[in-house]
């Protein structure tokens, strides 16, 4: 009898060492804030082309301590801004999402719809007339909207220069800001606010932005160090050309956001700003766990502006750097535990090689223009001359289906002449119609990525695939995304903090991923269109 007591006390014993680990997994509680960072056109290659002359408190802080995945990608081929920051809040594809890009044409009336475009909200006090805007076109919650709708004692706090950037990453819930265009001053709509917090206000009424203007931008380190060795001479926005980097001043616009905007400054204030939401909101200071979100727009302009072959691209990317340091630095300084707060640090997508790189051969350029002149051409030919053709955008043909349809054509016929038609053009890779893609299931390659890109009601009648290297025509601009190739879709990822360790992961994942890793950690179930799990050193409790 005595020998059963023993084994019984044992069997509890072993039984406690099992279960006790289990248990306090279950009962551990969510970190406080997880603040996601979203550096637009930054390529994945970035993070190692240019890690030897990163501070020790910014982005090698990130890589060093984190989850640092090398091979992170955006399984689709329209990789927009708009396209992939709804893909990274809402953890699913264009294809569902809806968000194929910023505009898209309404085949009802034949007009130009704008994503956040909408005359029901007004703007509010700084906005200077800019702010009728709202997230009523996105279809999808994000994962702040489960946060918050899981949670009402939660915040979600979004902040972008641009108000599309601001509204897609934050969703319905919680609230945007973004800056308006002529003073930098932050705002954001009625479909968020009414008025403005009181520090934001004061904010604002101090000029802060202002603050962190540069009026002479140079370079932060010798010559020598730089691993682009060229400065980019480019057209800028009010027909200047720019000179030496040293010289670079505030002709790059005619506002002072456009200033900000297009030198380092514009990452420097809205930093600032967040900094300052931390603080203000309170965002991590209970155990109700937040959302802050920060869209950093102004590399998207400089790599459009001076290509990311520049030293102004790599230079604004060392700024950057040291204004993450010291953000990371004020960011834990808020909390009682580094495990209270989680960083992602992503991107919204890549970015293709400069068309004229400076010292090489210009690269091919497609003119969309001289395309629907073709293509009205062609149609014209056999149905008699007139405007078929829309416009064009998300690399789409719009035919006018008011216009078709008068003539009693058949639209599924007029979009197959036009794909076949479309091949002969030079630049063009491929060409798929959309009845092809509503009645076909795509399991590989090139159309697979197209497919994931359409969305019915949104994209246009004819999709283009374009050939490796070529851009869109476009004077104001060097590079651009929306290739679908390597270089736009594949972008850094690495989930820092919480009791995630150091780790590089060299397989595959999709950014389609983050969205349920991160409603993992907070507990909360995962947006309701993804169709993926958490990334899989995080899926402890998918649901």
């Amino acid at each position: 009898m005595i020998i059963d007591k023993k084994r019984y006390i044992v069997a509890l014993l072993l039984l406690a060492l099992i279960f006790i680990p289990t248990l306090r997994a279950e009962d551990s509680k969510p970190p406080r804030l997880v603040v996601n960072i979203i550096i637009s056109s930054m390529r994945a290659s970035d993070l190692e082309k240019y890690r030897n002359n990163f501070c020790e408190g910014g982005i090698a802080r990130l890589i060093g301590g984190g989850k640092y995945y090398t091979n992170a990608s955006y399984d689709y081929m329209l990789t927009s801004t708009a396209a992939g920051i709804a893909t990274y809040a809402t953890g699913t594809l264009p294809s569902i999402h809806g968000v194929i890009g910023q505009r898209w044409y309404n085949y009802v009336d034949s007009s130009l719809v704008s994503l956040i475009n909408d005359s029901k909200h007004h703007p509010v006090k700084y906005s200077t007339g800019s702010g009728n805007y709202s997230p009523h076109r996105l279809t999808t919650p994000t994962m702040g909207d489960m946060l918050l709708w899981s949670d009402s004692e939660s915040k979600q706090i979004s902040v972008a220069v641009d108000a599309l950037s601001a509204i897609v990453v934050n969703g319905k819930a919680g609230v945007a800001y973004w800056a308006e265009k002529n003073k930098t001053h932050w705002t954001t709509s009625s479909a968020y606010l009414y008025t403005l917090p009181e520090w934001v206000e004061r904010y604002n009424e101090a000029n802060s932005n202002r603050y962190y203007m540069l009026p002479r931008w140079t370079p932060i380190y010798e010559a020598k160090s730089y691993i682009n060795d060229e400065v980019a001479v480019v057209e800028d926005v009010v027909g200047k050309s720019t000179k030496l980097l040293s010289d670079v001043n505030l002709s790059l616009a005619n506002s002072d956001l456009g200033r900000m905007c297009y030198t380092p400054a514009g990452n420097t204030m809205l930093l600032e700003f967040a900094s300052n939401a931390v603080a203000q909101e309170r965002l991590g200071a209970d155990d109700h766990p937040d959302i802050l979100n920060i869209v950093l727009d102004t590399p998207r302009y400089i790599a459009e502006t001076y290509g990311t072959e520049s030293i102004e691209y790599e230079d604004m990317l060392y700024r950057l750097d040291r204004d993450l340091s010291e953000f990371l630095t004020f960011l834990y300084a808020q909390v009682k535990s580094p495990e209270d707060i989680i960083v992602v640090l992503c991107s919204d997508h890549g970015t293709a090689p400069s068309y004229n790189p400076v010292g090489a051969a210009a690269r091919e350029r497609f003119n969309t223009r001289q395309m629907e002149v073709i293509v009205n051409a062609f149609l014209g030919a056999h149905y008699g001359s007139d405007s078929y053709v829309l416009g064009f955008a998300n690399n789409s043909i719009y035919l006018n289906h008011s216009l078709i349809l008068s003539k009693r054509l058949s639209i599924d016929a007029i979009r197959e002449e036009v794909a076949v038609f479309m091949l002969q053009l030079r630049g063009v890779r491929n060409a798929i119609s959309t009845t092809a893609l509503r009645n076909t299931s795509f399991a590989d390659g090139r159309s697979r990525l197209m497919q994931r890109s359409f969305y019915p009601t949104r994209s246009g009648d004819v999709i283009i695939d374009f050939m490796p290297g070529w851009t869109i025509e476009d004077n104001s601009i060097r590079t651009s995304s929306d290739g679908g190739y390597n270089y736009d879709r594949y972008v850094p990822l690495v989930i820092y903090g919480g009791d995630a360790t150091a780790e590089i992961i060299e397989r595959s994942v999709s950014i389609c991923e983050v969205a349920p890793t991160i409603c993992n950690i907070l507990k909360v179930d995962r947006p309701w269109a993804t169709e993926d799990k958490a990334l899989e050193e995080f899926d402890k409790t998918t649901k």
